[in-house]
């Protein structure tokens, strides 16, 4: 028997709001009817989260679930941003646990082909533990690719701007005779992809003809091949052209392992690695509003002794949570050290004027994070690299010394403390500056009613027609031969304002490098002593004439 070509009267979906329930295709366990769209909207206690699981599942097969399919839904609105995932064929979707306290089931059928449909329950669950529907897409977006692979669905259509894939089972052996393609892409806004391999290990084999993993710049297999590649060697780095890459996975029948487990991210988007003194970057579509259900990383990575500064021009995310009054929804977090696992130096939400923040190594994460509904403009960033420097002073002279390695690609004359022609010396393994009160720039100032000594010292980093000259003043104060030294403008002149704050940021926190006390009786001091005793008997002379006259 066939299911009614034009079926009328057929009543399917609507609005499920029992703390727990279930529901099916039409007809289940018959054949649904053709040409039917059914949509239901789960709706729990607020702040819940929806628990949906398939014990059956038989719609029509097809690649790219283009016939008969059933479409899952992070929330009310059928927004591709918030699909979880498309599934059609013979296994069963995954069980899903949603961001909020509404999940949306969509089920269509076409004109041709019925099959047996689907049974599904759902109940309220805590919503704890939900980041893992971003972190870990592969787990959401599975797709059969042959009728009878009903234990190990793979691949899917991937549209979010970053996630992670692997292959089925991993980290355990992947089984024999699969066949996973992965179609990442489509999102709006989105531009070339990069894919990196965090683990690699497959059968070998000469031209990689049994086990294999094979990109191509598009989606298709029409699409130019990035790469084919098997064996226990992780794959290179590999950004596509195009804002389309199809990744597909095959096993032969005997010889397994590992498999592999890929993270990909939407290229100059959502994650980024900066190895430069200095730059700046925004979140994804910045100034429009950015996508829900992402997790960025931009990753700083300076050479050693530096810090990292980091100037927040601009930032307007969804604001705090009315019930705990914390950055529970989207918002912004900086770590120390480069991973998630260092210190937290701070977690941002809302529309805030932020003061910069400082590193205490040379590594720096930032991490967005974004949940499935309310978007905000997002945030414009920069930052510049605090070089690693020791100033001390005497009553008379700047000692300023910058290890040779963090500077490594400048020359000596690149550095120097208030005109060019007091230029850094190099001995040894560092830069050196060795300068009088009375010379390079420097001048005597009063500051909080204390007699100080102030100069500049330039670093200039400028390549070609594009200058970027760092300042930083060193500053004395000569009868305490105390020294300190601040960053007064690095990322541009434009920003400068941005960098004064940072000096106040500094005197605030006390940040400035501690003085460098000279230990030893410096030969200038010595000089120092004896002009005074010699101006002293000056005037004694001068005393005992005036009463002889």
């Amino acid at each position: 028997s066939h299911p009614p070509l034009c079926p009328t009267g057929i009543k399917c979906g609507g609005v499920l709001s029992a703390p727990s329930g279930n529901f099916s295709s039409p007809n289940f366990p018959g054949l649904y009817p053709y040409e039917t769209e059914c949509t239901w909207l789960i709706v729990v206690a607020e702040g819940s989260s929806v628990l949906l699981s398939f014990s059956h599942f038989e719609l029509e097969y097809h690649d790219a679930c283009a016939y008969d399919y059933l479409q899952v839904y992070n929330g009310a609105a059928r927004d591709q941003g918030n699909l979880l995932g498309t599934f059609c064929g013979h296994s069963p979707p995954p069980p899903f646990s949603s961001a909020w306290h509404v999940m949306a089931v969509v089920f269509r059928s076409d004109r041709h082909v019925a099959k047996h449909g689907f049974a599904a329950a759902y109940r309220k669950g805590s919503r704890e533990g939900w980041w893992s529907l971003s972190i870990h897409p592969s787990i959401l977006f599975h797709r059969p690719h042959h009728p009878c692979l009903l234990a190990d669905a793979c691949g899917g259509q991937l549209t979010g701007l970053s996630g992670e894939i692997t292959s089925p089972r991993y980290p355990e052996s992947y089984p024999n005779d699969a066949e996973c393609r992965w179609s990442i892409g489509g999102a709006s806004g989105g531009g070339p992809l990069t894919l990196v391999f965090a683990d690699f290990q497959m059968e070998g084999g000469q031209g990689c003809g049994f086990d294999y993993v094979a990109l191509f710049d598009g989606p298709t297999v029409a699409a130019p091949r990035l790469g084919r590649y098997c064996g226990s060697a992780r794959p290179p780095r590999t950004i596509s052209s195009t804002p389309h890459l199809l990744i597909i996975f095959k096993s032969d029948f005997n010889i397994g392992g590992r498999g592999f487990k890929a993270h990909f991210y939407s290229a100059g988007e959502c994650q980024e690695v900066f190895t430069t003194i200095k730059g700046n970057f925004s979140s994804p579509q910045y100034p429009n509003f950015y996508p829900n259900n992402l997790k960025c990383q931009w990753s700083i990575q300076l050479p050693p002794g530096y810090r990292i500064k980091v100037f927040f021009l601009d930032m307007e995310l969804e604001g705090r949570s009315s019930l705990t009054g914390g950055c529970d929804y989207d918002h912004l977090s900086a770590f120390d050290g480069g991973t998630e696992n260092g210190s937290l130096l701070g977690r941002w939400c809302g529309w805030e004027s932020l003061a910069p923040v400082t590193s205490r190594s040379n590594r720096l994460l930032l991490v967005l994070h974004t949940d499935r509904n309310t978007a905000k403009r997002g945030f414009s960033i920069s930052y510049v690299g605090v070089v690693p420097m020791n100033v001390s002073c005497t009553r008379t002279d700047f000692h300023i010394q910058i290890p040779v390695q963090s500077l490594a690609q400048l020359e000596r004359n690149r550095i120097y403390l208030g005109t060019p022609s007091c230029a850094a010396q190099v001995v040894g393994k560092n830069f050196k500056i060795h300068t009088r009160f009375d010379t390079c720039g420097t001048e005597s100032q009063r500051r909080n009613n204390t007699s100080v000594i102030v100069s500049t010292l330039y670093i200039d980093f400028s390549v070609g027609d594009q200058e970027d000259i760092h300042q930083y003043e060193v500053q004395c104060e000569p009868k305490r031969k105390e020294a300190s030294v601040t960053l007064i403008a690095g990322p541009d002149p434009s920003r400068l304002s941005q960098a004064e704050n940072l000096v106040d940021a500094q005197q605030r926190e006390g940040e400035a490098i501690d003085a460098h006390e000279v230990k030893s009786q410096d030969t200038s001091d010595i000089v120092f002593i004896s002009i005074c005793i010699l101006a002293g008997l000056l005037m004694v002379i001068a005393v005992v004439g005036l009463v002889l006259l």
